[in-house]
């Protein structure tokens, strides 16, 4: 089955297809912050609607991420993968349709399902596709070019909702699904998990999705404390059934290496801050600001390149180092990068307020994600890497889904605030500084709990980073569900 070779043209083909596939996905994560504002005012809607529209689509492909990688591995990734596209293609067009809120916020959930479907699968693709001497560079491709999807995405988002409206930014994942449900046809070979044995465990992937939402509800609803209740006692029972099943969704047995434990608390902590400053600051720069949909998408660009450019040479240095002082002194630099945004205001100029933030928060993912998630793999045994690899992507997507449900209330945020640029400005200096300090006290964390390798680590290929939303991609071992 691992055949094809990098330089050849069905191994381009494969590529492609999958390129093109996990690019949309990454495309709409970041095209709905730039559109949120334009959202708002076309449903005439408060802040809370507005965190749904996010957090629906995070819900359900944090919930079925890793049910939705078994599903592969059992039936046929390449199955579950065109599956994956045409729903999330389908769910595009409903979204770009709404007629009204509720229905958006419906849809952005069926668009999550599709993400979680085919997310997992463009990876294991190349894995099981691709000879084991080509896999590197075959990834190494996958992940550059999706960082390039992810810094065309705020660009793309804002000229659409700027030349025309907030619908095409959904719009534009049909022709780009249709072409990748081609390609794959055509070109993609099916492949399995030969070991992958028992039942899929679809009522661990019920139980976490169910317990996420509850949860989130509670939360978003001020703190109410029936649903956070009832979330809570779902997510209990979703540990009590892994724990008890013959063929559980996540193995337990992971987190029995407190590195790798300890890798997960950092990365929950640092990918929640993130995700919470990143879903207001393009409120922040459209409403207070003055800036343009497609201005607000254009500053966010500087992140992404320096990590494309500073990422992998800050894998290969945690390689000969250790990880501990990078993700020491990571999360303390993205805190640093953080608290700059206190300079965002209603006025000021982009050059002296915003690129600064935006420079020193990119130096500072540039230092933390390639060693955090290279921990996170090397800490769990090798028969558990990709698991190890799809745990740490859904914690950082379980992050992101909570501080957007949390940030806003904390720092104030609610009903119309959004709307008033003063009160929006004081409440997003205060949740800034939030997310600056949760990135210390994660370094902290960090510096006492992390331990770098008595002998120096195999010669690997450096993880690449593929997402400013999640953690690099690395290459998984064969067999084992990838995201």
């Amino acid at each position: 089955m691992a055949s094809l070779a990098y330089g050849s043209p069905a191994g381009r083909w494969v590529l492609a297809a999958t390129i093109l596939g996990s690019g949309i996905a990454a495309i709409d994560a970041t095209v709905v912050g730039i559109a949120l504002p334009a959202i708002g005012r076309a449903f005439d809607t408060d802040l809370q609607t507005l965190q749904w529209v996010v957090t629906s689509y995070t819900l359900a492909l944090a919930g079925l991420l890793l049910i939705a990688g078994a599903l592969g591995d059992r039936y046929g990734r390449r199955r579950v993968f065109l599956i994956g596209v045409i729903w999330f293609a389908l769910a595009s067009v409903l979204c770009g349709a709404a007629p009204d809120a509720p229905t958006l916020i419906a849809a952005r959930a069926l668009q999550g399902v599709g993400a979680a479907l085919l997310t997992p699968g463009s990876l294991a693709i190349l894995q099981a596709s691709f000879r084991p001497e080509d896999r590197g560079r075959a990834i190494g491709a996958w992940s550059g070019l999706g960082g390039v999807a992810t810094a065309i995405g705020p660009f793309l988002g804002g000229w659409l909702v700027g030349a025309a409206s907030w619908r095409l930014i959904f719009a534009i994942n049909v022709p780009i699904a249709a072409a990748v449900v081609y390609l794959t046809w055509r070109h993609v070979p099916e492949s399995r998990d030969a070991t992958a044995t028992g039942p899929v465990d679809v009522t661990g992937g019920v139980l976490v999705t169910a317990g996420l939402v509850g949860v989130t509800y509670g939360l978003i609803d001020g703190f109410s404390p029936v649903p956070l209740a009832a979330g809570a006692a779902v997510l209990a029972a979703f540990v009590w059934w892994e724990r008890r099943t013959a063929h559980p969704m996540l193995p337990l047995d992971l987190f029995a290496s407190a590195q790798f434990s300890a890798t997960n608390a950092v990365t929950f902590v640092v990918y929640g801050a993130i995700g919470g400053a990143l879903f207001l600051l393009p409120i922040q720069l459209q409403q207070s600001s003055g800036y343009t949909p497609l201005q607000a998408g254009v500053s966010l660009l500087p992140i992404t390149v320096i990590m494309l450019l500073l990422s992998a040479r800050s894998g290969a240095l945690a390689g000969r180092i250790g990880p501990r002082l990078q993700m020491s002194a990571g999360p303390v630099v993205v805190g640093a990068g953080m608290a700059l945004f206190t300079r965002v205001g209603t006025g000021g100029s982009y050059v002296a307020d915003v690129l600064p933030a935006v420079a020193v928060l990119g130096l500072g993912l540039a230092t933390t994600v390639a060693p955090l998630t290279a921990t996170a793999l090397s800490s769990a045994r090798a028969s558990h890497a990709g698991m190890a690899s799809a745990v740490n992507n859904d914690v950082a997507r379980a992050a992101g889904l909570i501080a957007v449900a949390v940030l806003p209330a904390a720092a104030g945020i609610s009903g119309t605030a959004y709307l008033h640029p003063d009160e929006l400005t004081a409440g997003f200096h205060t949740a800034v500084l939030i997310c600056a300090g949760l990135c210390v006290l994660a370094g902290a964390v960090a510096a006492l709990t992390i331990r770098n390798p008595k002998q120096p680590p195999a010669a690997t290929a450096a993880p690449r980073h593929c997402a400013v939303d999640a953690p690099p991609a690395a290459a998984p071992v064969s067999g084992q569900q990838a995201t």
